[in-house]
């Protein structure tokens, strides 16, 4: 089976190669944007006749790049996905009018990157460098090897607002089929817990050490002087630098928190269980917002879900209303008035005593069975 996999490492662009990466994010911006604008009025136009918006073609990137001279200095590439990333947003649109028509690329605002194909080795690497079209060799700190039979596809560039450059390097593989068995094969379940990051169905709990809330009075502090500073002057570039150099830590400390936790459990067990919850509507209620952007989850199931992916196996996500809480893993029995705040509550039919956390997760694990077996038979 041929599957993708994304390696990510850390650029070091000389002068010359910064210019010409800024160049590239604001050509793909500026591409990105005039194409939109004629879609915006041609929908605008025709929303109501389907037909005759099928008929009207807009421009392509090419045929914006005659009208600019200065776009041929830029990786043709680099255009081409951005006129494939814009037609994705239009598709998504059409399918699904919730998601919102695509908005216009800002040059403060959105994320500085571009994207590159290998065509015939264009894109390689060499001596702790990575050769680029149109930018030649630029020094790479490549903290892991690419297996040489991983086949390099494309590969994008990226500057962060600390002014950090990395390229994320997508290739593609043949992954060796696993005969996975769910009566033989180790299983874990993991129940959310929003202070611990997780308690697992071993009692075992995660214990996040909170990364943004121990930064929260630095960050403050900091985002207060930025707010008293001219926009735009040399201190108020000296402060945005600071703030955002406190947020990229935060993240890094998330991040290398939360890859080490999913790689020990994907290397541990052969399937997890979770529960399929939805992050978003879960930060908006019960003052939580805060709570769930610190831990993490849903960057952590990501984590979790490709990693155990590249090993052949399941990440099980069973149905969110599922009563994992309430029921007692012992007898069975369904406690209707737990309430969120009960942490630990006795079961009526066998008297034994739950530790709430403990009891969702063992729950956890055996509906993830079940349903495996399931799927399996």
């Amino acid at each position: 089976m041929v599957k993708n996999k994304a390696y990510k490492f850390r650029l070091y662009p000389n002068k010359e190669q910064q210019i010409y990466f800024a160049k590239c994010f604001g050509s793909v911006r500026f591409i990105y944007n005039q194409m939109l604008a004629e879609r915006k009025s041609l929908y605008e136009q025709y929303k109501d006749d389907k037909i005759s918006l099928k008929e009207h073609k807009p421009k392509t990137y090419s045929q914006i790049k005659k009208e600019y001279d200065w776009l041929y200095e830029i990786d043709n590439l680099a255009l081409a996905n951005a006129q494939m990333n814009l037609q994705s947003a239009y598709n998504n649109f059409f399918r699904d009018k919730s998601v919102g028509f695509p908005k216009f690329k800002s040059k403060h605002k959105d994320r500085n990157s571009y994207t590159t194909n290998n065509q015939n080795s264009s894109v390689r690497i060499e001596n702790k460098h990575i050769k680029l079209p149109k930018v030649g060799f630029v020094r790479i700190k490549q903290h892991r090897e690419i297996p040489d039979k991983h086949k390099i596809k494309s590969c994008t560039i990226s500057k962060n607002p600390s002014g950090k450059y990395y390229i994320s390097i997508l290739v593609e593989y043949e992954q060796v089929e696993v005969n996975f068995n769910p009566n033989t094969n180790k299983f874990i379940g993991l129940d959310m817990d929003m202070k611990n990051l997780y308690t697992d169905s071993n009692g075992v709990r995660a214990e996040y050490p909170r990364y943004y809330r121990k930064m929260q009075d630095k960050l403050a502090r900091e985002q207060r002087k930025l707010s008293k500073c001219k926009r735009g002057s040399n201190n108020y570039c000296k402060k945005r630098l600071k703030v955002a150099k406190l947020h990229e830590k935060v993240v890094n400390q998330r991040k290398d928190f939360l890859h080490k936790l999913s790689n020990q459990i994907a290397n541990g067990y052969d399937g997890v269980c979770i529960e399929d919850l939805n992050m978003k509507a879960m930060s908006q209620c019960l003052n939580l917002g805060k709570s769930v952007s610190d831990n993490g989850w849903g960057m952590f199931t990501t984590f979790l879900g490709y990693k155990l992916d590249w090993q052949g196996k399941p990440l099980i996500k069973i149905d969110k209303w599922y009563p994992s809480s309430k029921t007692c893993n012992v007898c069975g029995t369904i406690k209707d008035d737990l309430t969120l705040s009960d942490r630990e509550w006795t079961c009526e039919g066998c008297g034994t005593h739950h530790d709430r956390d403990w009891n969702a997760a063992i729950n956890i694990k055996n509906e993830g069975i079940r349903l495996c077996v399931t799927k399996v038979a």
